[in-house]
């Protein structure tokens, strides 16, 4: 706003400079008396009335014209939604942190899903393991939307499970389980949509039993919680992980 106002008076040539996070009064004097060393005014944002009137005062004994940018647009708001301002600095700059680490958690759960690279398991937040088509990728894709970075990787008995999943804390590691006639269920109609016979050993009874034993060794190996998934929405599940996993960081940190 600053440079746009400017650009109105010979063609904008005026030096601006940003004194971002100002957060304490006993900042501002610093600031208005570097101001005064130059042909100035003063605009600024801030939201706390604290902050305002240190501002204010300090201008005023150096002969600093101040241009309060924020209060006119709170004082709008407040006739127009009819609520109180938070009067909370540095807002918008903490709704940008959270939606970059939105992003980021949902490319990490991307790029670690399915096992696909193990290196992914020490850097994540949470780790998923379980068998085929327990809900692990959606489960991780929910998790990353609440910021926490997930990979999954999947238990099959022919093929060993990565050594790092034994060396993680046991709050982040989590396994999934389920009825063995509902994961029937499900694996057939997986086949069906792909165009296969329902009857593959995939979704056969005898394999499924093979993999839960497995899967279930390897959990109790590993010491993680287990949860069983059966007639549960991944929300469902994902507030009991996020339980589990908050419990321990609070107990990793006392």
């Amino acid at each position: 706003m600053a440079r746009a106002a400017a650009s109105q008076f010979n063609g904008g040539g005026v030096d601006i400079r940003r004194v971002p996070y100002v957060n304490d009064p006993s900042e501002i004097p610093e600031i208005v008396e570097e101001a005064s060393n130059y042909h100035s005014l003063i605009a600024y944002t801030l939201v706390l009335p604290e902050l305002r009137e240190t501002l204010i005062r300090e201008a005023q004994e150096h002969n600093i014209l101040t241009v309060d940018i924020m209060t006119p647009m709170l004082d709008a708001l407040t006739k127009l939604e009819g609520g109180v301002p938070k009067l909370e600095p540095g807002l918008v700059r903490k709704m940008d942190q959270e939606y970059f680490r939105k992003v980021e958690a949902i490319e990490f759960a991307v790029k670690y899903d399915d096992g696909k690279d193990p290196r992914g398991i020490l850097r994540a937040d949470i780790v998923v393991i379980g068998v085929s088509r327990t809900s692990k990728t959606p489960l991780c894709m929910y998790l990353a939307h609440k910021r926490i970075k997930a990979a999954n990787v999947p238990l099959v008995p022919e093929v060993a499970p990565p050594e790092e999943i034994f060396n993680m804390p046991p709050h982040k590691l989590i396994g999934l389980t389920i009825r063995p006639s509902q994961l029937n269920e499900i694996r057939r109609e997986r086949l069906k949509s792909l165009g296969l016979t329902s009857n593959a050993d995939y979704a056969s009874m005898e394999r499924i039993l093979k993999e839960l034993d497995y899967a279930e060794n390897i959990m109790k190996r590993a010491g993680c919680s287990i949860i069983d998934v059966t007639n549960k929405a991944v929300e469902e599940t994902a507030s009991r992980v996020l339980e589990l996993y908050y419990r321990g960081e609070r107990h990793g940190k006392s």
